[in-house]
C-alpha cells in the first residue's frame, strides 16, 4: 500500500473554492493534492484547528502509524454563492449538533455538489498514484517517516 486517501467527511452544502487538508505538512501527498487542486481551480487549506488532533484520531491514523503516508481531506469553507463566514458555520453547526450523534443523517438543505467536487480530487489523486512507481514519502519531521523507510523497496 503506497498511501491512504482519507475520505472520512464530504462536502454536503455545495461547491467550494478550497478544501481543508487535516494534517497539512506531514508528506507529499500534500503536493500531488496541490497539483490536482491547482488544475481543478482549486486551493488547499490547512485544518484551522490542529489543536483538536483530528489527524490523530480519523481512520486513515491505522495507516499512518503503520508508515503508509496518508493524506485526510476536510471540506473547504470557502463556499461558492455563499456569504463570508457560511463555511465556518455550517461546520460549526454540524460539530455541535450531528458529530457524532443519531442525528448525523442526510438533511433538506444538502447540496452534494460540493461532495462531487471533493471526490473528483480524491480520484484524480488516487489515479495518479495508481500509475506511477513512486513511493509517496512522509515529511522530514514526521514521526512515521522511519517506519516508512524501512518498507521502501531497494533501487
Amino acid at each position: 500500500t503506497v498511501a491512504a486517501l482519507n475520505m472520512d467527511v464530504l462536502n454536503q452544502w455545495g461547491r467550494t473554492r478550497d478544501m481543508t487538508v487535516v494534517g497539512m505538512g506531514q508528506s507529499d501527498l500534500d503536493d500531488l493534492a496541490t497539483e490536482v487542486a491547482r488544475s481543478l481551480g482549486r486551493v488547499l487549506n490547512p485544518d484551522p484547528e490542529p489543536e483538536k488532533g483530528f489527524s490523530y484520531r480519523s481512520d486513515h491514523f491505522s495507516f499512518a502509524r503503520v508508515g503508509v503516508p496518508a493524506f485526510y481531506a476536510d471540506p473547504g469553507v470557502d463556499y461558492l454563492e455563499k456569504p463570508a463566514g457560511y463555511g465556518i458555520a455550517k461546520r460549526d453547526e454540524y460539530t455541535n449538533n450531528d458529530y457524532h450523534a443519531v442525528s448525523d443523517e442526510v438533511k433538506p438543505d444538502w447540496d452534494l455538489a460540493g461532495a462531487l467536487d471533493d471526490l473528483t480530487l480524491m480520484y484524480q489523486m488516487g489515479l495518479r498514484l495508481a500509475v506511477s512507481d513512486a513511493w509517496p514519502a512522509w515529511s522530514a519531521t514526521s514521526e512515521f517517516r522511519a517506519i516508512r523507510e524501512q518498507q521502501r523497496p531497494p533501487e
